[in-house]
């Protein structure tokens, strides 16, 4: 599945900041379907442009519906987010990440449906879905605002659906390919400076493999570490030429 299979549908959502706020979420996160079943908000069109600032391109696009049922029709999966149970509701949930991966092996589109923010969804509406799935949280206040429970849902698909690139400056260390290749460079540049005379290089190899694994070694770390040690090389050699004069 697709970030564009994913359709995030509110159900009755009484509140136009956070349909504004959802939105912003939203694009954040590269997620651009949204459709509103009964969109009679308190605040009007002014606030959602206002709280969405320059994602007011997905509320201009959003779909309106008179019924849930309409707004699923097309829909392969429906997931309710909900963390109530009971006779008419769901016996099994997933969380916001565990429904992430599980998304990620189905064919879409796939609609994830937020209840109105006072009553979340009722047993009519959940009667409706598949699936159900909540946010682990704090036991003692399980509240959440519809935007932030949104923002969290788009995060997880974000970070599961597609292999965003990293950014500037972010951490991102040397997988086991480019490992190895450092741990041989550096390990044939100790055998050039007569390092090993007998055995050792084995044991050594699977030293320096395992520190710079535990370590997190970056690529650039990677990069300078291995300019230290042909400098330290050429120094060596350098220094055996002048006394051999």
């Amino acid at each position: 599945m697709l970030l564009s299979d994913v359709i995030f549908v509110l159900s009755r959502p009484s509140e136009a900041g956070n349909v504004g706020a959802v939105c912003r979420a939203m694009k954040n996160s590269g997620i651009s379907r949204l459709r509103i079943v009964g969109p009679e908000f308190e605040g009007g069109e002014d606030v959602i442009r206002s709280r969405a600032v320059h994602a007011v391109d997905l509320w201009e696009k959003a779909e309106a519906f008179s019924s849930l049922a309409a707004a699923l029709k097309d829909c392969a999966l429906v997931i309710g987010t909900t963390r109530r149970r009971g006779r008419h509701r769901k016996q099994v949930t997933m969380s916001s990440a565990e429904i992430a991966v599980f998304l990620a092996k189905q064919p879409g589109p796939a609609a994830l449906v937020f209840g109105n923010e006072r009553t979340g969804l009722e047993d009519e509406e959940i009667s409706l879905c598949n699936l159900a799935s909540h946010i682990p949280v704090n036991e003692a206040f399980p509240s959440l605002n519809l935007s932030h429970a949104l923002m969290i849902y788009a995060y997880e698909f974000f970070k599961t659906l597609t292999c965003p690139e990293a950014v500037k400056g972010q951490w991102v260390p040397l997988d086991q390919e480019a490992l190895e290749a450092l741990v041989r460079e550096i390990t044939d540049k100790l055998k050039d400076l007569g390092f090993y005379k007998k055995r050792g290089r084995e044991e050594q190899e699977h030293f320096f493999r395992d520190l710079f694994s535990r370590s997190g070694l970056t690529e650039r770390e990677g990069f300078y570490f291995s300019n230290v040690i042909l400098k330290a090389t050429r120094l060596a050699e350098k220094g055996k030429s002048e006394k051999m004069r």
